[in-house]
């Protein structure tokens, strides 16, 4: 929540500096001889806003993972480091409480540390000394050295001063301690705000390990032949789908004989997630390339079918009945009037069956994939290597995003009249 306010501050706060310090076009009334609210043809994307976007998340991930490509006065509030230090009251049968120290060294996880040497004190409650790695908790037995054990009734009654009992928490400098329900202290240092190197690297730890995956591949095979094989699966997939998809949903648009027959089909697998016909496509293809490649076919089948369909029913009538007026047969309809009218819908249905079959190619990499991204992903998972979970991730999403910008190209270039009447 404190990363997603950030976000939405940043947001509204780099749209007013941008429009009125930089471009001043919150009052420019010269963009107002020309009605351009409402049309999706007139809105280009704003090239300092997708800078500024992209500069925001990499600072807010940089920030809340202590990175060193930003300077430090950016990092968010960080876990305790260093020695915490509290003090205990004890109580035994036939003494008076005692006071003792107990000094926890807190360290980064990975690294090696021995505990603080301390002295052990007058009193027969001793001073004691442990460590406990930061976003971690440890519990601490202050009875162990002590003169009196729990035999002869070791009690711990006070933290700081405070009183505590079985199952409270006493607030301290470094963070808080809190009592177990059998009388052990448990020791739990400040995680901060912060994420655990664990949970999200910094980026400086993602770009070394790609660099060092480049260079020694993931389990025998190198990074590029990963996402090759990836990119291969995808495009197969794809290019099936629409190679059925698309005349089938020509065939829904114009024909209604073949949308009555159809449209069932094509309406009850729509919701049905690719996922979900993991386990009947190896029972019918197996688990070799035949099994992904349909899975991913199946994944964009269906939105492909329905994108050419929309594009069918969304054609002007009067363009229609125009070309009949001057003559036209139903193929030159078809050839010049149905399919340069349809093709936005299309490109359209295309750029959203690609991310759906980038996303299904995880899935789909998770059965007996010797190769691939998504393979790289779920084994470096099952080993807690989050650092190559997101550089596959990343890796995605960048080759994902360039066959988007390519498809865009691709629309802009055939299909120049998209937006116009």
């Amino acid at each position: 929540m404190i990363v997603l306010g950030l976000y939405v501050l940043i947001f509204v706060a780099a749209f007013f500096i941008v429009k009125v310090a930089v471009q001043r076009s919150l009052h420019d009334y010269t963009s107002l001889k020309t009605v351009t609210f409402g049309d999706e043809s007139a809105v280009r994307p704003n090239r300092i806003a997708s800078v500024v976007s992209i500069l925001v998340i990499f600072l807010l991930w940089g920030a809340f993972t202590g990175s060193k490509l930003i300077p430090s006065f950016l990092h968010a509030p960080g876990p305790f480091l260093g020695d915490a230090v509290f003090t205990y009251t004890a109580t035994a049968d036939g003494v008076e409480p005692d006071d003792a120290t107990v000094t926890v060294r807190v360290f980064e996880v990975g690294t090696e540390v021995t505990a603080p040497e301390v002295a052990p004190g007058e009193g027969w409650a001793k001073n004691d000394s442990d460590t406990v790695g930061a976003w971690r908790s440890g519990l601490v037995r202050v009875d162990n050295n002590d003169e009196l054990g729990r035999d002869q009734g070791h009690r711990v009654v006070a933290v700081n001063g405070t009183p505590i009992a079985p199952g409270e928490t006493v607030k301290t400098d470094f963070g808080q301690v809190s009592m177990s329900q059998k009388g052990s202290l448990n020791v739990e240092p400040a995680k901060g705000w912060q994420m655990e190197p664990i949970w999200l690297p910094a980026p400086e730890t993602v770009v070394s390990r790609f660099f060092q995956l480049w260079n020694e591949g993931f389990r025998g095979t190198p990074l590029w032949a990963h996402l090759g094989w990836s990119l291969l699966r995808v495009l197969e997939g794809f290019l099936l789908g629409a190679l059925v998809g698309i005349p089938l949903g020509y065939a829904m648009g114009l024909s209604d004989w073949f949308r009555g027959w159809f449209d069932p089909i094509v309406e009850f697998m729509r919701p049905v997630p690719p996922l979900a016909l993991i386990p009947l496509v190896i029972l019918w293809a197996g688990i070799g390339e035949e099994g992904k490649v349909i899975l991913l076919f199946l994944a964009a089948l269906w939105i492909m079918a329905i994108a050419a369909r929309a594009g069918v029913s969304g054609v002007n009538i009067t363009k229609v009945h125009a070309a009949y007026s001057l003559g036209a047969s139903k193929a030159q309809i078809m050839r010049h009037v149905i399919v340069p009218n349809s093709l936005p819908e299309i490109f359209t249905g295309a750029r959203v069956a690609m991310g759906v079959c980038w996303g299904t190619v995880v899935a789909a990499e998770l059965v007996a994939a010797e190769e691939g991204a998504g393979m790289m992903i779920m084994v470096a998972s099952k080993f807690q290597n989050t650092d190559i979970v997101l550089l596959g991730i990343i890796l995605i999403g960048v080759i994902g995003f360039s066959i988007d910008v390519l498809m865009r190209l691709a629309e802009k270039a055939l299909v120049p009249w998209k937006g116009r009447s």
